[in-house]
C-alpha cells in the first residue's frame, strides 16, 4: 500500500557533493514543517553523494553526467516528485534555521503565486566578496518580481507542480533556467515572490578558474534569456568596480585589508571576466560538445610537482574515461623513495625535468567509482590496488603480464601517468587488482612494497618455503626491510635484521633476531639490502660469504662501483629490483593478511599535510609514512 502523497517534494541537484550533503540533510531533519519527501537528482557523482542521500531516506533519481543540464536535472526530479509544491535546493546550500521550508512554501498556498525564492548568505568558508554579494542581492525586504525586475535563484526556490506541468524548465540553458521560468509566468499574471526569511547558506569553495567558469556560464545564459545583453556590459563592469571599492572599504574597517585585498580583487576580476566573456561568447557557442562543457566544472584536488623542489595542491579536471579505463577514488597512498626522487627532479638516478608537472604516488589503494565502456572484470565499489608499472599492452612482455620489461612502459607518479597523491586516479583496468576482504585499504597500500620483495625472492629462487631454518639477513628497517624480514620468516628462514635505529627494529616480530651493528655477514646464504647506502653495499660485497645471494631492494644506490671480480671469484649472485608484476601483486595480497602490519601504519597524514609527511619520511623516524586521501575510507 502506497503512502499518501506529501504536500511538498524537496528536489536536490547533486554532483559530487559529499562535503555538504550531510549538513543539508541535518538541517532538513530539523525542519518543523514535516509534510515533505526528499529526492536527490544525482548527475553521475563518483563520491559518496548517493550513499549519503539514500542513508538519509531520500529517493534517488540518477542521470549520466553527459546528459546533465540544469533544466533537465530539475525536470526529471520534478517528474518523479509526488508533491503539490516543489522545493528546489542546491546540494551545497544549507537552510539557516528550522523554519526555512514552511516560510518557502507558505506563499505558494496563496492564489496567483507561481514561484517563491528565498534569501542566501555566505558560509564561513565563502570568499569575502561573494558573501558581500549575497548580502547586497538578497536583501531583507520581501518583494514581488515584475517584468522589469526578474531575479530568481533555483539554489533556494519553490514552484507549483501544476504550473511546471504546463511549462517545464528550459533544458538547453547553461544556467538561469529559473529566470526563464519566471519570465514565462509573470506576463501571464502570476506572481514570483521573494521571501528573505526562507534563507540558506550558499557554499562555493571554488578555484579562481571555477569562479570564472561559473560566471561565464551565467553570462551566456543571461544573453540567451535577455537578462544580460551586450549593451549591459558597461553596467556590469561598473557595478563590479564599485563593489570592489566597497569591499575594500569594509575590509579596511574590519582591520583585514592586508589579508583580503588580493582575494577581493581576484574575485571581482574573475567574476567580471566570466560575465563579459560569457555575454560575448553566447553568439558563437552552438556546438553541442562545447555546450556540454558549460555545465560541469567540478574537479578534484591533487598534489602536483610542478618542477624540481616545487609541489602544491592543485585542482584537476575530472577526466573522461576511455573504454578500458577505470576511475579510482584514492584511499591511502604510501610515500616511497621514488616520490622523493621525482620531487628532487631525479628518477632512477637520472635527471628527468621533462616529466613535470606530475602527480606522484606509485603506491596506493582505493575504490572504483566509474568504469569505461569495455570494462567487465571489475565493478563500481570494488576495492583495488594498482600496478605502478604499466606497459603498452600489445608486446610480448605485456602479453605475459611482465609490463616492467615493456619498452614503452609507463610508471605511475613519474613517467606518463599521474599517481595516487590525488583524490582520484585514472588507470587501465587490466592493471587493477581487487583487495581481498581480509585486508583494509590502509593495509592494502603496502601491496607494492611487499610485491617488490616477493618479486626479488622469486628471481632468486627463494619464493617458496624452505625445509630448514636457513639463516638470512635483512639490512634496513624501512617498510621494505620490515616486510622482507617478515616474509622471509613466514617462509621458514631464520632472520637477522640489521637497522640504523633500535626503535625501528623494535617493531619486528619477536622471532626475528635484531642487531644494530653490521657484522657477521659471512654467516648468511641470503642477504636482502634495502637502505640504498653505497657504503653498506660495499661492506656487503666484501664481507658476505662465498656463494651468497644478494638481493638489492632500493633504487637509490646511484653510481656505486662494485668489484665484478669479487662477485665472480666468490660465486655471488646479485639481483636488484624495485618493480613487480601481476603475479607478485597477487602473491602480496595473499601474504599481507598473514603479517603483523600495525608498525607500518602508525604515521598517517591527511593529503593537505603532504609536505609534513615527506619531512617525516626523510628523517627515517618511521618505517612507513602514508597519506590518507579519503578520510572516509575503511
Amino acid at each position: 500500500m502506497t503512502s499518501p502523497a506529501p504536500e511538498t517534494s524537496i528536489v536536490i541537484r547533486a554532483f559530487n557533493e559529499e562535503r555538504w550533503l550531510p549538513e543539508l540533510f541535518e538541517s532538513l531533519h530539523r525542519q518543523q514543517y514535516r509534510d515533505f519527501e526528499t529526492l536527490v537528482v544525482d548527475s553521475g557523482s563518483i563520491d559518496r553523494s548517493r550513499d549519503i542521500a539514500t542513508s538519509n531516506g531520500a529517493r534517488l533519481v540518477r542521470l549520466r553526467s553527459e546528459d546533465f543540464t540544469f533544466g533537465y536535472s530539475l525536470n526529471i526530479g520534478i517528474e518523479a516528485a509526488r508533491g503539490l509544491f516543489i522545493a528546489i535546493i542546491s546540494a551545497h546550500a544549507i537552510p539557516t534555521d528550522e523554519h526555512w521550508l514552511s516560510r518557502l512554501i507558505a506563499p505558494l498556498r496563496r492564489p496567483g503565486t507561481a514561484m517563491v525564492f528565498g534569501g542566501q548568505r555566505g558560509h564561513a568558508v565563502s570568499k569575502f566578496s561573494e558573501a558581500r554579494d549575497f548580502e547586497r542581492v538578497f536583501h531583507s525586504k520581501p518583494m514581488s518580481m515584475d517584468d522589469d525586475h526578474v531575479f530568481v535563484n533555483n539554489a533556494n526556490s519553490a514552484v507549483r507542480k501544476d504550473l511546471w506541468e504546463q511549462h517545464r524548465f528550459d533544458e538547453g540553458l547553461p544556467g538561469l533556467e529559473d529566470a526563464e521560468w519566471a519570465k514565462h509566468w509573470i506576463p501571464r499574471g502570476l506572481k514570483v515572490f521573494y521571501e528573505p526569511r526562507a534563507c540558506v547558506y550558499h557554499v562555493h569553495t571554488e578555484s579562481w578558474a571555477q569562479v570564472r567558469h561559473r560566471f561565464h556560464r551565467e553570462g551566456i545564459a543571461g544573453r540567451w534569456t535577455a537578462v544580460r545583453i551586450i549593451r549591459h556590459i558597461p553596467r556590469e563592469v561598473a557595478r563590479e568596480l564599485w563593489w570592489s571599492v566597497k569591499d575594500i572599504g569594509l575590509a579596511l574597517r574590519q582591520g583585514s585589508l592586508a589579508r583580503l585585498t588580493g582575494e577581493i580583487l581576484l574575485y571581482r576580476y574573475n567574476k567580471t571576466l566570466g560575465i563579459v566573456k560569457g555575454i560575448l561568447d553566447s553568439r558563437t557557442i552552438t556546438n553541442p560538445s562545447k555546450r556540454a562543457k558549460l555545465h560541469f566544472d567540478k574537479g578534484f584536488s591533487a598534489v602536483v610537482i610542478q618542477s624540481a623542489h616545487s609541489a602544491v595542491i592543485e585542482p584537476r579536471s575530472m577526466p573522461n574515461l576511455k573504454p578500458g579505463e577505470i576511475l579510482v577514488r584514492v584511499a591511502y597512498a604510501g610515500i616511497c623513495r621514488s616520490d622523493v626522487e621525482v620531487f628532487e627532479g631525479r628518477s632512477g638516478g637520472h635527471r628527468s625535468a621533462g616529466m613535470f608537472p606530475v602527480v606522484p604516488g606509485r603506491e596506493f589503494s582505493g575504490t572504483i567509482v566509474s568504469l569505461g565502456d569495455k570494462v567487465t572484470s571489475l565493478k563500481e565499489g570494488d576495492r583495488v590496488v594498482v600496478l605502478p608499472v604499466q606497459g603498452c599492452g600489445t608486446c610480448a612482455a605485456c602479453m605475459e603480464d611482465r609490463a616492467g620489461y615493456c619498452q614503452d612502459r609507463r610508471e605511475l607518479g613519474s613517467f606518463g601517468i599521474d599517481g595516487g597523491f590525488a583524490e582520484y586516479c585514472v588507470t587501465r583496468a587490466r592493471y587493477a587488482l581487487k583487495v581481498p576482504d581480509g585486508l583494509t585499504l590502509r593495509e592494502a597500500a603496502l601491496t607494492q612494497s611487499a610485491a617488490a620483495v616477493i618479486n626479488g625472492l622469486r628471481r632468486l629462487g627463494s619464493d617458496t618455503s624452505v625445509g630448514e631454518l636457513r639463516p638470512c639477513a635483512v639490512i634496513g628497517a624501512d617498510a621494505v626491510g620490515y616486510l622482507a624480514a617478515n616474509i622471509l620468516l613466514l617462509r621458514g628462514y631464520h632472520v637477522v635484521a640489521f637497522g640504523a635505529e633500535a626503535s625501528q627494529l623494535g617493531g619486528l616480530r619477536a622471532a626475528i633476531e635484531t642487531r644494530r651493528e653490521l657484522d657477521g655477514l659471512d654467516r648468511f646464504d641470503l642477504i636482502a639490502e634495502t637502505t640504498g647506502d653505497q657504503r653498506v653495499l660495499t661492506t656487503l660485497l666484501r664481507q658476505s660469504r662465498r656463494g651468497a645471494a644478494l638481493l638489492l631492494l632500493s633504487p637509490s644506490y646511484g653510481h656505486a662501483t662494485i668489484s665484478v671480480e669479487q662477485v665472480v671469484t666468490y660465486d655471488k649472485v646479485i639481483v636488484g629490483t624495485v618493480s613487480c608484476n601481476r603475479e607478485d601483486f597477487v602473491d602480496a595480497l595473499a601474504t599481507l593478511p598473514k603479517l603483523k602490519l600495525q608498525p607500518l601504519l602508525q604515521h598517517v597524514f591527511p593529503m593537505e599535510d603532504f609536505k609534513t609527511a615527506w619531512s617525516v619520511f626523510r628523517t627515517k623516524s618511521s618505517p612507513k609514512v602514508l597519506l590518507n586521501v579519503d578520510p572516509g575510507a575503511v
